[in-house]
C-alpha cells in the first residue's frame, strides 16, 4: 500500500509505473458485521451510536469483474445513508446485499457477512476490467454513487429508473470508505484539479442530489426568479442546494437552526434566511397532530422575505417534521419536490392546499449518469464549492458519523483513507487562489 501512496503522492508516475504496482491482498475498510444487526435493538434511532457499529477491518481486497474498476481511495466522505447504515435502518443493509447477490454469480461478490459502506470518493484508477475504455491506471477521479445493469429498456431514458438500480456503498458493497473501492467504471469521473483529495471527494452523491432535485428536468426545474424554500440550507444536501439556486439566478429562502449556520448561508450569498432555533416554529402540536396555525406563522414570515411571493419549489429532505408545513407555504401551482426523509418516512399533510392549489410533489432520488457529471463540471469549473467543514482520519470513521447522525456537523464531514494528510492533490493552484474562500468557507 506504501508504494501504490507514494506513486499517487509524487505527481509523477504515469500509466506504466501504476500498471506494474503490486495490488495488496487486503486493504483496510470500514465495515458493518452481520452478526451485530441485532446490536441496537430496543432503542430509538437517536440512542443508536455508529461509533459502537462502524469498524475499521482489514478485508481482502475484491476480485475486478468486466466494465469496474479497482481505485485507491484518497479520500471520502460520510452522508445520510452513512448514518443509516450504522443504526440498521429502516433495516440492515445486508438485505440489499443479499437480494443484489441473487442476480449474478458476479453480483454474488456482495452478499458477505461485513458491508463495506461509503457512497463518495477521490482517487486514482489502480486496475480496470475487461471492456474499460474511457479510463486507465494513474487517472484521477471522483465517483458518484448510482450503481446499474440497464439491461432494462426502463433505465435508458432515464438511468434512474433501471429495475436495478442501486446506490453504490449502501445497496452495494465495497464502499469508499476504504483504502481501495470497487466501482463500475461509468461511475467514475473526473477529479476536480483545484480541489484536494478531501475536498473533492466531499460533493459526489450531495451535489447530484441537489442538481436532479433543484435544476433538472427531472426535478422541480428551477428558473431565474423562483423563490425556493431550502430545508437545512447550510448542511450537506441543503448547501449545495443554496449554491445551485444563487448560479441559476434564483431567490433562496435558507431555514437553518443556529445563527452560525445562519452566518454560513449569509456568506454563501442568501439574504433570505430563517433561523428556526430563534423564531421556534413548532408545525407539531403532540406526536400525532399538526398545528396549521405554525404553518400559516411561517408562510407570513416568508412573505416577508420575498416581497409578499409565496415560494415556486419548496427543497424538501426533513420530510416528517417539515412536510405539511412545506406543502401549505408552497404558491399555487408551485413543486414540492423531496428525497431523504430524515425525520421521518411518513408524511403527512392537509391535501386540499395541494389539490385545490394545484401543486405537485415530485419525488427523486440520487442523480442520473448524465446529470451527476454535469454536477460535477459545476464543481470543477469553479461554480460551486465543496462545503467540506472537518476530516477525520479513517479510524475515525464511527465519530465522523455519529456526528451527522447528531447534526453536530454543517456541510459535509469527510474521512482520509490513503491520503497521508490534509491538502494533498491540487493540480491547479491558479483556479484554486481564485475560488479558496469559497472553498474554505465551512472550516
Amino acid at each position: 500500500m506504501k508504494d501504490i501512496v507514494d506513486a499517487i503522492t509524487s505527481g509523477a508516475a504515469s500509466t506504466g509505473d501504476f500498471s506494474a504496482l503490486g495490488l495488496p491482498e487486503s486493504c483496510r475498510a470500514v465495515v458493518l458485521h452481520k452478526s451485530e444487526v441485532d446490536m441496537f435493538e430496543g432503542l430509538t434511532s437517536a440512542d443508536k451510536d455508529p461509533r459502537k457499529s462502524l469498524h475499521v477491518d482489514e478485508v481482502p481486497v475484491p476480485e475486478l469483474g468486466p466494465g469496474e474498476a479497482l481505485v485507491a481511495v484518497m479520500a471520502s466522505a460520510v452522508n445520510y445513508n452513512s448514518v443509516w447504515s450504522s443504526i440498521f435502518e429502516p433495516l440492515p443493509t445486508f438485505a440489499f446485499l443479499e437480494r443484489y447477490g441473487k442476480l449474478s454469480p458476479l453480483a454474488k461478490r456482495h452478499d458477505l457477512p461485513y458491508h463495506i459502506i461509503g457512497s463518495d470518493l477521490a482517487g486514482v484508477v489502480l486496475r480496470t476490467g475487461p471492456g474499460v475504455n474511457l479510463w486507465k491506471p494513474g487517472d484521477e477521479v471522483v465517483a458518484h454513487c448510482l450503481s446499474v445493469e440497464l439491461e432494462s429498456a426502463d433505465g435508458h431514458s432515464d438511468t434512474m429508473l433501471d429495475p436495478e438500480q442501486r446506490i453504490w456503498g449502501f445497496e452495494t458493497n465495497f464502499g469508499g470508505l476504504a483504502e481501495l473501492a470497487l466501482v463500475k467504471s461509468n461511475q467514475l469521473m473526473p477529479k476536480p484539479n483545484h480541489l484536494t483529495w478531501e475536498e473533492a471527494a466531499a460533493p459526489g452523491l450531495v451535489n447530484s442530489t441537489a442538481y436532479r432535485q433543484l435544476v433538472s428536468s427531472n426535478g422541480a426545474r428551477m428558473k431565474q426568479g423562483d423563490n425556493i424554500l431550502i430545508w437545512g440550507a447550510s448542511g450537506g444536501l441543503g448547501s449545495f442546494a443554496t449554491q445551485l439556486a444563487l448560479a441559476g439566478g434564483a431567490h433562496p429562502v435558507c431555514v437553518v437552526s443556529s445563527p452560525r449556520k445562519a452566518e454560513i448561508c449569509r456568506a454563501m450569498g442568501a439574504e433570505a434566511i430563517i433561523d428556526r432555533s430563534a423564531e421556534d416554529y413548532r408545525f407539531w402540536k403532540d406526536e400525532h397532530t399538526q398545528d396549521p396555525r405554525e404553518w400559516k406563522r411561517f408562510g407570513k414570515r416568508i412573505r416577508e422575505l420575498t416581497g409578499g411571493e409565496d415560494v415556486d419549489i419548496v427543497f424538501e429532505h426533513p420530510g416528517r417534521e417539515t412536510f405539511g408545513a412545506s406543502v401549505y407555504v408552497t404558491r399555487k401551482g408551485g413543486t414540492i419536490v423531496t428525497c431523504a426523509s430524515t425525520s421521518g418516512y411518513t408524511h403527512e399533510y392537509d391535501n386540499r392546499y395541494l389539490w385545490m392549489s394545484l401543486k405537485r410533489i415530485v419525488g427523486t432520488h440520487f442523480a442520473n449518469y448524465r446529470e451527476a457529471w454535469e454536477a460535477n463540471r459545476l464543481i470543477a469549473k469553479g461554480r460551486i464549492h465543496p462545503t467540506l467543514s472537518k476530516v477525520y482520519p479513517l479510524e475515525e470513521t464511527g465519530q465522523a458519523t455519529y456526528d451527522v447522525h447528531r447534526n453536530l456537523h454543517q456541510g459535509k464531514v469527510g474521512v482520509l483513507c490513503l491520503a497521508p494528510q490534509e491538502g494533498l492533490g491540487v493540480r491547479d493552484p491558479e483556479l484554486r487562489a481564485k475560488h479558496l474562500d469559497a472553498i474554505n468557507l465551512f472550516r
